[in-house]
């Protein structure tokens, strides 16, 4: 009685486990999300208690070619490469070669910040933690969007020109620009450039063969299943140029696919412990990655009853219905991604797409989330997708409004009054030139920020770039002496669809003679 019972369980307990994540349905929900989310191409690996449950891709990974996305379609998983830097310096810590406390200047003696203080003070945890007081996104521009000429030690040199936005160790403010300093840390101390050292003392022990540590790498591999890049122009979505800078590979460099990212993530569910028993950071600094170090504000309700969000060494981390969760997203023009763990359910859930759609991600995650937590379906679809309409709608009235509003003035504005070059200690050169019958205007160490000037108002611009994929058009607006003559400029996106990294609004731009 006690053994058929007990085999009675067992089968339901199996049933009841395959149902979490039936296949089929599965399979139509991401379907659906496709074409909900006009995402060209996506793939979705899931894993559970050391097993690979679903790897699958869907659509094409380029409109171009219309070749099929599968699951050993490349992608650049963008932000998601924090959780392998962070690896490396644990890895380092291990070796006794770096302490997480070490100030920054032990081995980057040139590395300066604006405050003297912090300049002094700041560790390498402090570096990956977001808690250095820069902004959200601040100093972005110079690697984003690609393209730029901007080499690591520009960035390490420019750093002191930015002015901080918040008190040293206070706040959670996503940045990026400190990541690619401690991927220069890694650098100086392992004598391995960044992206080799992911590779070799991550990637291959760890099984990730077919991921690279950077985007030429890749290239240079000739690497024939890679996504292009879509981003939605016109309400449709195009493919776009996708050649991520080697500048910025800590911060979001890796090109990986779903068998690799979920073997990843069962590396990272087995304790930081490959296949073969090989564990790469100790149980120490495998805690230290996944302990909470600058928290954050959690909402008022919460769909999975969340107490606690913010920072560890790489990964955000929350409570979702009593479990800890690991997770972590990434963003490019034209691809984003999602990386989700539950370490005490063994349960890894990965998403990676060639659009920008961050609804389409998070309603494939919640939706599995949902399933091994015993949720109720809550029809995620439906929710993100009348949340992007409504703001997609609203995203759209704001950048009508403003164009609507210039079409309808003339500017008497002269020439001499405001073309010549802009200069901002951290960015460098904006030069605005007379074309024809109109303006234009191009970043020096950008160049690929180039568009017109359009007549807004007595004293501003708007800023249309000519690659609409951006989608970050801004206000040029110029500060003029009592001879009205431009002696500066400052610059603010004209809708809030605009990427944070698009960190226009941190420019300080003067006038200078040219």
């Amino acid at each position: 009685m006690y053994r058929s019972t007990s085999f009675f369980l067992f089968l339901f307990s199996f049933v009841l486990f395959n149902a979490q994540i039936e296949e089929k349905k599965l399979d139509e929900l991401i379907q659906n999300s496709l074409k909900t989310f006009d995402v060209p191409g996506m793939s979705v690996g899931v894993v559970k208690d050391g097993k690979l449950i679903y790897a699958k891709g869907f659509g094409v990974r380029s409109l171009n070619n219309k070749q099929a996305m599968d699951e050993n379609t490349l992608v650049g998983i963008a932000s998601n490469s924090k959780g392998f830097t962070c690896t490396a310096l644990a890895i380092l810590a291990d070796e006794g070669k770096i302490n997480w406390d070490d100030k920054v200047s032990k081995y980057i003696p040139e590395f300066q910040m604006a405050d003297p203080y912090v300049s002094q003070n700041v560790t390498i945890k402090d570096l990956i933690t977001h808690r250095a007081g820069l902004g959200v996104g601040q100093g972005d521009l110079m690697f984003f969007p690609e393209g730029g000429n901007m080499t690591v030690n520009d960035i390490i040199h420019n750093v002191r020109y930015l002015k901080p936005e918040n008190p040293f160790r206070t706040t959670l403010d996503y940045n990026n620009i400190m990541f690619i300093v401690a991927g220069e840390v890694i650098h100086r101390v392992s004598g391995l450039q960044w992206a080799d050292f992911i590779e070799q003392r991550i990637m291959k022990p760890v099984g990730m063969t077919a991921s690279f540590g950077s985007y030429k790498k890749a290239v240079a591999a000739n690497s024939q299943n890679m996504i292009d890049a879509h981003a939605p122009v016109d309400e449709k979505a195009i493919a776009v140029p996708h050649d991520w800078n080697d500048t910025a590979n800590a911060a979001g460099g890796i090109l990986s696919n779903i068998k690799d990212m979920t073997t990843w993530a069962d590396f990272l569910l087995n304790g930081f412990v490959t296949k073969e028993g090989k564990r790469l950071v100790s149980e120490k600094n495998a805690h230290e990655l996944w302990s909470l170090q600058i928290p954050d504000k959690v909402g008022i309700t919460s769909p999975y009853d969340t107490h606690f969000y913010g920072y560890g060494l790489g990964w955000f981390l929350s409570d979702v219905k009593g479990h800890l969760q690991v997770q972590h997203s990434g963003g490019l023009i034209g691809t984003v991604t999602h990386f989700t763990l539950i370490p005490d359910m063994k349960l890894g859930i990965v998403v990676l797409t060639n659009q920008q759609s961050g609804a389409a991600f998070s309603t494939i995650t919640n939706s599995v989330k949902d399933a091994y937590l015993g949720v109720k379906d809550r029809d995620w679809m439906k929710t993100y997708g009348e949340r992007s309409k409504k703001n997609e709608e609203f995203y759209a009235k704001q950048k009508k409004d403003v164009y609507d509003k210039a079409a309808k003035y003339r500017s008497e504005l002269k020439d001499d009054q405001f073309i010549g070059w802009y200069k901002d200690e951290w960015f460098g050169i904006v030069e605005l030139s007379k074309t024809g019958k109109g303006y234009r205007i191009i970043s020096k160490s950008s160049p690929r920020l180039k568009g017109d000037l359009i007549p807004y108002s007595a004293n501003s611009f708007v800023v249309k770039w000519d690659d609409r994929s951006y989608d970050a058009d801004v206000f040029f607006t110029i500060n003029f002496d009592e001879n009205g003559k431009a002696i500066s400029a400052k610059m603010k996106p004209i809708s809030d669809v605009t990427d944070f990294s698009f960190d226009f609004e941190d420019l300080d731009l003067k006038k200078i003679n040219n």
